[in-house]
């Protein structure tokens, strides 16, 4: 999953983004209101965690020519604005949750899991296909009760396509959801990845099906 982190304090934005990535997101990072405007614009995420004091453009500005232009990726609010006006105003304008700092990362990631999973129209922090089973929490994966080991790049094509089982979800796709502006994934390394997750899948009876000229379908085996 991808999200975009607009925040100007430099070291809170980077603890974050190394606390995010080390959960498995693919994390982008806006050090002002004009970036982030800009990011929103022509790459798709799964989460905004924005920061109302922005310079250039604040974050109220932001969450308004986002949601003008009608796109309903959820939205976490995160700033040292604790006013009940500032809380209000953020979500009369379309944010879905609101953090004020300081905050606890535990919470913050508890927030970004439930919004992320909103957002995918999942209702719980487990996710199930058949025997196959997936822990958001714990990136932990098991067929019935015995674990599966999966790389950290099989963990996220496997979190996206159980996120989208019964979709058509292309190589492209993936790629997007899986890397920042600073990575590249080419659709060699993704057909890689399916490869690998196919084999330790097999065990579980799920298939991850090549549909041709439009990408992969996970679905129980037949």
């Amino acid at each position: 999953m991808k999200l975009l982190l607009a925040e100007d304090d430099m070291v809170l934005r980077d603890g974050l983004t190394r606390s995010l990535q080390q959960a498995g997101y693919a994390v982008d990072s806006a050090r002002n209101g004009l970036d982030a405007d800009h990011a929103l614009s022509f790459q798709n995420y799964d989460l905004l965690i924005l920061d109302l004091g922005l310079p250039k453009l604040d974050g109220f500005e932001v969450l308004r020519r986002f949601r003008a232009h009608n796109q309903a990726t959820p939205v976490l609010i995160l700033t040292a604005k604790d006013a009940v006006e500032d809380r209000v105003a953020g979500l009369d304008l379309g944010a879905d949750d609101y953090l004020t700092k300081p905050f606890d990362l535990a919470e913050l990631e508890a927030r970004v899991r439930a919004l992320v999973r909103r957002g995918q129209g999942a209702h719980s922090n487990l996710l199930k296909h058949g025997r196959l089973a997936f822990n958001i929490v714990g990136r932990r994966v098991h067929i019935d009760e015995h674990p599966l080991e999966l790389s950290a790049r099989e963990l996220g094509v496997l979190e996206i396509l159980m996120l989208k089982a019964g979709q058509v979800v292309s190589k492209e796709q993936l790629a997007e959801k899986l890397c920042s502006w600073d990575e590249e994934i080419g659709p060699n390394a993704i057909e890689v990845y399916v490869h690998r997750l196919r084999k330790k899948l097999e065990p579980a009876d799920i298939e991850i099906r090549t549909i041709r000229g439009l990408g992969y379908l996970l679905e129980k085996g037949q």
